[in-house]
């Protein structure tokens, strides 16, 4: 099965034309992609602007262009999906952008690309720093997409608390005011989030009460 093939492997085989290879090359990094684009939009934007329509876009680029992608690796590829999903998210910035007549304050392409780079960066050492080492085999990827597809499986309060607060890098206070909670309540949730992907890391079943 195509689905228990690393992702070199899986590149081989696309560059073969295997269709179902790519499917689930560009599938495996949804989430990812996904967390990326969540923390790149502004306030303003994110009200305009679906992070999932964002992630879509992008891979159905990646699976068009795919002949232009040169690399063999992980790495590689993560690099090259998120400079697919910048001008992305920089096309729908100049977009709304134009709309409020307010172009002095959008930030050029090169910036949204170092957001993303940084993006990914943080996602996997900040929420790394939280929990236990993974296992080997889990540890052949890339420690942001591992983190990414854990959150997918946890409840969309703890997602949230965890983006937020440590994604994102928001105070108790501003993380409150928008989930509707009190700073104390926010504080609690992300221990109870951080205690879940503890336990996801750990193959164990998380507790969500």
């Amino acid at each position: 099965m195509t689905t228990d093939l690393n992702t070199s492997e899986l590149i081989r085989r696309c560059r073969m034309g295997n269709e179902q290879a790519q499917e689930t090359l560009f599938a495996r990094y949804r989430q990812y992609l996904w967390v990326l684009a969540q923390g790149q939009l502004g306030g303003r934007l994110r009200t305009r602007c679906d992070p999932s329509d964002l992630v879509q876009q992008t891979l159905l680029e990646a699976f068009r262009d795919f002949a232009g992608f040169t690399g063999a690796h992980e790495a590689e590829l993560l690099a090259w999906l998120r400079q697919i999903l910048a001008h992305n998210l920089y096309n729908e910035a100049r977009h709304h952008g134009a709309q409020r007549r307010d172009a002095a304050r959008q930030v050029s392409l090169e910036e949204v690309q170092a957001g993303l780079d940084r993006s990914s960066v943080n996602l996997g050492q900040c929420l790394a720093a939280d929990i236990p080492t993974p296992s080997r085999v889990a540890g052949e990827r890339e420690a942001a997409v591992q983190l990414a597809d854990k959150l997918a499986q946890m409840p969309k309060d703890y997602q949230t608390v965890l983006l937020l607060r440590i994604f994102e890098g928001l105070s108790a206070e501003e993380v409150a005011k928008r989930m509707d909670r009190t700073a104390g309540a926010v504080r609690m949730l992300q221990l109870r989030a951080l205690t879940a992907l503890r336990e996801l890391m750990q193959n164990k079943e998380p507790r969500t009460e």
